[in-house]
């Protein structure tokens, strides 16, 4: 059982780093079309939480199945969900609340939601090496 929740796990984390790099096409593809932006990040950010809070649940799971210890790997984990969690949050609220018909306004929002998604990809990939380094026994976050 424990097994497979580890792969759910990971086949979870997979899919979210690919949807986070289909997501720096998000600017791209909403050119000059800023209603078109607004909606296409509203989307993006109810998708990115479905899969941030399905990859967490699973963690859980693992967690208290598998009776581990709270380690620094654990408590790295979370921080960085929390993380992930509160930036995406902001970004969303910030492209929602902001008039972006001014163009100057647009070209800056969408530079934010580039620089944001590529924050948010080296802390999972980071989090992912970490992970990989621990199992082979490079690194001990216990």
């Amino acid at each position: 059982m424990i097994a497979e929740i580890v792969v759910s796990h990971s086949i979870l984390i997979k899919v979210f780093l690919g949807f986070l790099v289909v997501g720096f096409f998000i600017p791209f593809v909403t050119k000059k079309n800023s209603a078109g932006f607004k909606k296409a990040s509203f989307i993006y950010t109810m998708i990115f939480q479905a899969i941030v809070t399905m990859i967490a649940f699973t963690g859980i799971l693992l967690f208290v199945m598998g009776n581990f210890d709270i380690s620094l790997s654990v408590i790295m984990m979370t921080i960085i969900w929390v993380l992930l969690m509160f930036v995406e949050i902001k970004k969303y609220k910030l492209i929602k609340m902001t008039n972006i018909d001014n163009e100057e306004i647009h070209i800056l929002l969408k530079s934010a939601f580039l620089k944001v998604s590529s924050v948010q990809v080296i802390l999972v990939i980071a989090m992912v090496a970490l992970k990989i380094m621990e199992v082979k026994g490079v690194v001990s976050l216990s």
